[in-house]
């Protein structure tokens, strides 16, 4: 569930989340979010702490008085080390500020899941001859290690979690620049082009007035 009085940031953190197969609940104040949360349905709660009604600190500290274990992270603007400690010595599992960059949303939610399911996600994407691992932030191209930039890492990840998909340009931009970023901006363009550079052009597909797509049959 996603608790955010923001219409532009909770469509862009739904968005990305949908677009990584998660389903997802908005609501815009805090009675909502306590009221949704205390009925157990939901595996987390990404909520923001200045929520009208009841404000993320009241709906934090009730679900946990009522032995609600639902994981929990934070996002506000208030980013001084006392808000932060406040949240997390009431119970929160993670603690963001604003402005974010999606990606690391997404890598803390997945985080906070995994703990709560056996399976593991595997560290290792693959698409024909081209692996990323997770872990040690390496990519392979044909066998032959790829220096990659952070954002490039970023961009590939996202290619390669939806390989064959084609994905727009304000996907790509919520994901790997995050929600501030100008959406008029060509630095999607550019960083393709410089990604193509380094792993084959005929890899990313460009798919006229829609998007780019990682091509799995190269």
């Amino acid at each position: 569930m996603i608790a955010e009085d923001e219409a532009r940031i909770a469509s862009f953190v739904q968005k990305g989340l949908i677009a990584n197969g998660f389903a997802t609940t908005v609501v815009a104040d805090g009675e909502s979010a306590l009221q949704h949360a205390l009925t157990g349905r939901f595996d987390l709660l990404v909520l923001d702490l200045g929520l009208p009604e009841r404000n993320g600190f009241s709906v934090l500290s009730t679900l946990r008085e009522r032995r609600n274990t639902t994981p929990v992270i934070i996002l506000t603007a208030q980013d001084s080390v006392r808000a932060t400690v406040a949240g997390l010595e009431g119970g929160a599992d993670d603690y963001m500020t604003k402005p974010f960059r999606f990606e690391e949303l997404l890598a803390r939610v997945r985080l906070r899941l995994r703990r709560n399911e056996t399976a593991t996600e595997p560290t290792v994407l693959h698409a024909g001859p081209v692996a990323l691992d997770l872990r040690t932030r390496r990519a392979d191209v044909d066998g032959t290690a790829v220096d990659l930039t952070a954002r490039e890492f970023a961009l590939l990840e996202l290619f390669l979690r939806h390989r064959g998909q084609v994905l727009s340009r304000e996907q790509i931009l919520s994901h790997v620049w995050g929600y501030d970023f100008d959406p008029g901006s060509n630095i999607v363009d550019v960083y393709v082009r410089a990604l193509r550079r380094k792993v084959g052009a005929t890899r990313i597909r460009t798919a006229r007035g829609m998007g780019y797509a990682f091509d799995v049959t190269c």
